[in-house]
């Protein structure tokens, strides 16, 4: 009977033993870079979270200076943007450009072409959270002229 119950003990602590454990990420090594000129008019910061690690879901946290703004871009299974400060505008392609704001949180369905980024006066903050298909995350378009961010 004992060696029964110290088997039984062995194999249900052995689905333990070959758990992963929790992972903390210090925001001190969460270090960016400004945004390339090839993505991004402007000053453009972008800090990656989380790596796509969970369901190839992965978050960057990009903050857009006054002006700044992303090229013309679409995400193969779209993109959750939630804003963390700041005012800035989001444009789908034939569409008003819209306000966003922080607490807000904009849904932008997959392989909808579409821009986001600053005011022309107000800096904006915000995480941006997509999923990778084959291999990207994005395809990236034609710049956002002058033109198309002050209408």
């Amino acid at each position: 009977m004992k060696r029964t119950l110290a088997t039984l003990a062995l194999v249900l602590a052995a689905p333990a033993a070959f758990a992963q454990s929790m992972e903390i990420t210090r925001s001190e090594t969460l270090a960016g870079q400004l945004g390339s000129g090839d993505y991004f008019t402007g000053t453009a910061y972008v800090a990656p979270v989380f790596p796509p690690v969970m369901n190839d879901v992965s978050a960057g946290h990009v903050t857009f200076l006054p002006g700044a703004r992303s090229a013309w871009h679409t995400h193969p299974a779209g993109q959750m943007l939630v804003v963390t400060s700041g005012t800035g505008w989001v444009q789908e392609r034939g569409q008003e450009k819209r306000i966003m704001q922080a607490g807000d949180v904009v849904w932008c369905p997959p392989d909808v072409e579409h821009w986001h980024g600053a005011t022309d006066t107000t800096a904006v903050s915000h995480y941006a959270i997509q999923a990778t298909v084959d291999g990207s995350a994005v395809a990236w378009g034609d710049h956002v002229t002058d033109e198309e961010y002050g209408q």
